[in-house]
């Protein structure tokens, strides 16, 4: 699996959480006009790096309950009670962690955070579809 805004899956608990890290730097192409002179990574790529997380954790149970990568796919579909604390800039790590709330069927909500150094940057709960790749 390739994602854009993860660099790395730090844990994996199948069913249950994941963290991962996403390194900023200043030649991530959003930075060229977001702002002019102040870089500061736009809110919704920080919600699609959160979202990003839980599609590893929703892909992981698909794969257990046998299906093949390329069959299913972890679609958003609701973003709630997301609220943003700070600002990331270039040479900020990420670090995000997702854990799954509740499972019903092929829907999904899971909890998700982003820290930097610590400090809370967003956080909020994260709505999920898993779908067939060919529907």
């Amino acid at each position: 699996m390739t994602f854009l805004l993860l660099d790395r899956v730090l844990e994996l608990e199948p069913g249950k959480r994941a963290i991962a890290i996403k390194n900023v730097t200043i030649s991530e192409p959003f930075f060229q006009g977001h702002f002019p002179n102040v870089p500061i990574m736009p809110g919704v790529l920080i919600i699609e790096a959160m979202a990003q997380l839980g599609g590893v954790l929703l892909m992981e149970m698909a794969a257990r309950d046998g299906a093949v990568v390329g069959e299913k796919l972890a679609l958003l579909t609701g973003v709630d009670k997301v609220r943003f604390r700070r600002k990331v800039i270039p040479g900020d790590q990420l670090r995000l962690e997702a854990e799954i709330l509740k499972i019903h069927g092929v829907m999904g909500k899971i909890r998700t955070s982003a820290t930097v150094d610590g400090h809370l940057v967003s956080e909020g709960e994260l709505l999920f579809c898993l779908a067939d790749a060919d529907s």
